[in-house]
């Protein structure tokens, strides 16, 4: 019953319903809290539509805008350095491209000067020179050698 009294409570409240039916409905509304409760809501929201009228504007006062804008000046943000660079999108263009060019020139310079170090000694060579040397067989000096390198 209480669908068929909510699809049917804009008519109850029009008038449109036939007797029978309007009958039937407040029988419900006497015996159901929920259904008054939206009968009530309905006839809120009716009386509020009532008492629009469409025809008067009403014009915002002088104090309406003047708080407006006072709003509007207090949310300003404050200025702060990243806002210098956010400011023009042709001041952040010519900045990057002046960042490029220094680098360029930075890089051309440095290639151009760069000091030629003489060649250092192959691997071969060092450890030729840091193995110890002893008077014993092959296979004995392989192993000291090998512990030489181990110790350090």
């Amino acid at each position: 019953m209480h669908a068929v009294v909510m699809d049917s409570l804009e008519e109850y409240l029009s008038g449109t319903l036939e007797p029978a039916v309007e009958r039937s409905i407040e029988a419900h509304l006497n015996t159901c809290k929920a259904c008054r409760e939206e009968l009530h809501s309905m006839q809120d929201v009716s009386q509020l539509f009532v008492s629009f009228k469409a025809g008067e504007e009403v014009a915002p006062s002088a104090a309406f805008f003047a708080g407006v804008m006072q709003r509007v000046e207090a949310q300003r943000p404050a200025p702060s350095f990243a806002n210098l660079f956010a400011l023009d999108f042709v001041f952040g263009r010519r900045l990057v491209f002046a960042s490029l060019m220094m680098l360029a020139v930075l890089g051309t310079y440095l290639v151009t000067h760069e000091v030629e170090y003489p060649a250092a000694p192959a691997q071969d060579t060092i450890m030729a020179e840091q193995a110890p040397t002893v008077d014993s067989a092959p296979a004995d000096s392989m192993l000291v050698t090998l512990t030489a390198y181990e110790q350090r």
